[in-house]
């Protein structure tokens, strides 16, 4: 019996790491939504951009190698280095920065004032033309992703649950680090959205694009800005994922896991991305541990669903998002 109730102790302890890692993913689409007011449907597909980016600079690869191959004869893949892990975090932030100028410059500035699905169809499109991007430039292959982050059971924690409780807690020491790291990356966001002065101009801008022009805020720096940060997290969620189970093109399907953190927590609100993924995390793992064996198992696949369901009919709008009301 006691070791029934310490391994649901274990399952919930995973299950909170799990959902910092899902509110990390879903903070992005908020940051988006908030700056846009549309669901970014790019913002998986920013995280396999940039873990396959972070990999081919990690690795020394010439980008476009099979085009470049394929028009000249020639047989070139690598250019004989490697780059440190931290400096090439630092070079791909760099290219995600840019990234977010090109998506300002060639999308969004011809977008300004338009309905949100228009927007919406934008981030569709955004979203296939980066990840035929990503394959032409780094290849479809499936890639090993480290930069340095400890992997493999904590024999700390494993030894000091098993001293505590006579049972020994198996936890990731790569699911740890995420955890902290995705935290850290939480809060600070959830500082600048609430206390500096670019955040309440991403909510202005979020409210009316006209009427934050008409008072002064630059409606390209804020989108500029706003798609470099979604871009880092992007970025840190795809080095978290791409370590955890390689960088492969269905990567971009943590998207999917995001919607329903979503739909709890709310799409304008930190907090309820933070809220609802923890609220996912968890309720995925106790009901696949409680009431899995009862129905066959596999109840992770579509747990998260059905819960966003329910919040859909009774509370469409989230646990912390806000009432929308049109006066016609």
């Amino acid at each position: 019996m006691m070791d029934q109730f310490f391994f649901a102790a274990e399952v919930l302890a995973n299950g909170l790491m799990t959902g910092v890692m899902y509110a990390l993913v879903a903070l992005g689409f908020v940051l988006i939504f908030k700056a846009s007011g549309v669901f970014n449907y790019a913002q998986g597909v920013l995280a396999l951009f940039a873990a396959l980016t972070l990999v081919g600079i990690q690795q020394g690869q010439i980008p476009f190698a099979h085009l470049i191959n394929a028009a000249f004869g020639t047989s070139l893949h690598h250019f004989g280095w490697t780059v440190p892990a931290v400096l090439a975090i630092a070079l791909t932030a760099g290219v995600m920065v840019a990234l977010a100028f090109l998506i300002e410059k060639l999308v969004l500035q011809h977008l300004v004032g338009q309905e949100p699905i228009i927007l919406f169809m934008a981030t569709i499109g955004l979203a296939y033309f980066l990840e035929g991007l990503g394959d032409v430039m780094w290849g479809a292959d499936i890639k090993t992703l480290d930069v340095g982050l400890p992997q493999g059971i904590s024999d700390s924690i494993e030894g000091a649950t098993a001293e505590w409780f006579g049972y020994g807690f198996f936890i990731d020491r790569l699911d740890i680090w995420a955890t902290v790291i995705a935290a850290l990356l939480v809060a600070a966001l959830v500082a600048f959205a609430q206390y500096t002065k670019q955040g309440r101009a991403m909510r202005a801008v979020a409210d009316d694009h006209q009427a934050a022009l008409s008072v002064g805020i630059s409606l390209r720096f804020i989108w500029v800005m706003v798609w470099s940060i979604a871009g880092f997290v992007a970025l840190v969620a795809g080095i978290m994922w791409g370590t955890k189970s390689g960088v492969q093109f269905s990567l971009s399907l943590i998207a999917l896991k995001a919607l329903p953190v979503l739909m709890l927590g709310g799409f304008t609100s930190i907090p309820g991305a933070i809220v609802g993924g923890l609220i996912i995390g968890v309720g995925e793992k106790l009901f696949e541990f409680f009431i899995g064996p009862m129905v066959g198992g596999a109840t992770e696949n579509w747990f998260a669903y059905v819960l966003a369901l329910i919040f859909l009919v009774f509370r469409p709008q989230g646990l912390f998002g806000e009432r929308i009301i049109e006066r016609v």
